[in-house]
């Protein structure tokens, strides 16, 4: 009931205060279900590299017990003869044994699960990127057409307080007939594209919720800060594609994960190739037993004490395995971990490769999106005071309802192209920031 009803107050009190992008990306990957998966994996990861080393360095031990009892012809324990006599016998014994030699097989399992572990705090981290970068571009989303409504408002109202004052315009004899026709129906066509426009900032906020996790029934509020806050040229598009990409392939998680992909299919070819070799293990134990026979009435008994000391014994073995023919079976796994070690290489290779050109692609498309900003941010200002003389000029009579519309029409464009440059700069620019080692959330803390 506490958990609950705590649940319910933080959730609560995140919608009443204006979500940032940083909150978002964090309630992201806090609640993610990829994530906890994820670390279900490491967890198991971590287990495995317990059990190879256990496996490695520490024998097998077991013990066992039995006890049963047998009626008619049997032999005497203590006559070694046969007697016709009801007996009972219980034992005792304790086994160990421990790979001396295996090819290797149990280090290079070691080694393996090192790896493993490794991997699966790239492949954590690279999860936990992947989300950030979707909610970021989901976010963004969500900016752009909260943003375009708020425009599309403004100059609907502007618009209704024109037809009104072209209404009067009317009666005084001042204007036509035909403005006011052409004035509605362009109040109409606003209307229906604000409604398209509320559903598609309805279906962006859906998106981000299903990103986030993010209760379905809650209100989402977003920090519209993004769209205000104005930025300057940033060093990150100056940075040399050569030294990003230099420290992308030691660091980034996506090569990490592959280059630990291509060791693991090494030491698996390595153990292959021992595996032709003979295994040599060692073996020990010791037993013990107890017996009498409860049916004979003249019979006494040796204490149980005295037989579990009198029947002990040990033993020592020591086993040598020799492979001679397992129907090709070791072949043909030395051939599969050869062409895994060879995929393992082709598909680090590739990794590489696309991460250089991610770069490239990256550090080109922000240089581009910012150059676009900037003219977008001139052509938007441009065609805003041309939207406000224009509907000055249409009260005044000097051009038609029809030429303000493509006026508007401009203006609204504009600042669509305007809003979508700056944010796909944001978004590119985060990226290059990312191949070089900052991290989505902690460019934003």
């Amino acid at each position: 009931m506490t958990l609950v009803l705590g649940c319910s107050i933080h959730a609560a009190c995140l919608a009443q205060e204006a979500m940032s992008l940083y909150a978002c990306m964090a309630y992201a990957v806090e609640n993610s279900s990829k994530k906890k998966i994820q670390d279900a994996d490491n967890a198991d990861a971590l287990v495995s590299r317990r059990d190879a080393i256990l496996k490695a360095f520490t024998p097998k031990v077991s013990a066992g017990t039995y006890a049963y009892s047998n009626f008619g012809r049997a032999v005497d324990p203590e006559t070694n003869t046969y007697i016709s006599s009801t007996s009972f016998n219980n034992g005792y014994s304790v086994d160990g044994s421990i790979t001396l030699f295996d090819g290797f097989s149990a280090l290079n399992n070691i080694k393996i699960s090192n790896i493993a572990v490794k991997m699966g705090i790239s492949q954590e981290q690279k999860l936990r990127d992947e989300i950030c970068l979707s909610v970021m571009e989901a976010y963004y989303n969500v900016l752009f057409h909260t943003q375009m409504v708020e425009v599309m408002e403004s100059q609907i109202e502007a618009a209704r307080s024109n037809l009104t004052l072209v209404k009067k315009q009317l009666e005084l004899g001042q204007k036509g007939r035909a403005d006011v026709v052409q004035m509605e129906a362009d109040l109409a066509d606003r209307e229906y594209q604000l409604i398209n426009s509320r559903n598609q900032k309805d279906e962006a906020v859906l998106t981000l919720k299903a990103l986030m996790l993010w209760p379905v029934e809650e209100v989402l509020p977003v920090d519209m800060s993004a769209v205000r806050d104005s930025f300057e040229l940033p060093e990150i598009c100056m940075e040399s594609a050569a030294e990003i990409t230099s420290f992308a392939h030691e660091n980034n998680p996506a090569v990490r994960i592959a280059k630990g992909k291509m060791d693991q299919a090494r030491y698996e070819l390595k153990t292959a190739k021992w595996q032709f070799l003979p295994s040599l293990s060692l073996n020990g134990g010791w037993s013990t037993s107890y017996y009498t026979y409860p049916g004979r009435k003249d019979y006494q008994a040796i204490p149980f004490g005295t037989q579990f000391r009198n029947n002990g014994g040990e033993y020592i073995q020591l086993s040598l395995s020799i492979p001679i023919y397992d129907r090709l079976s070791r072949h043909s796994n030395l051939s599969k971990k050869k062409n895994d070690w060879r995929r393992a290489q082709a598909e680090y290779e590739q990794t590489l490769h696309d991460v250089e050109s991610e770069i490239s692609r990256a550090i080109q498309d922000s240089k581009g999106a910012l150059a676009a900003f900037f003219q977008a941010e001139k052509r938007s200002v441009v065609q805003e005071e041309a939207y406000r003389l224009g509907e000055r000029k249409m009260l005044q009579g000097l051009i038609s309802p029809i030429e303000f519309q493509t006026v508007s029409n401009d203006y609204l464009n504009a600042k669509a192209e305007q809003l979508n440059a700056r944010f796909q700069y944001l978004l590119k620019s985060s990226v290059v920031s990312y191949y070089k080692g900052i991290s989505y959330l902690d460019q934003y803390k």
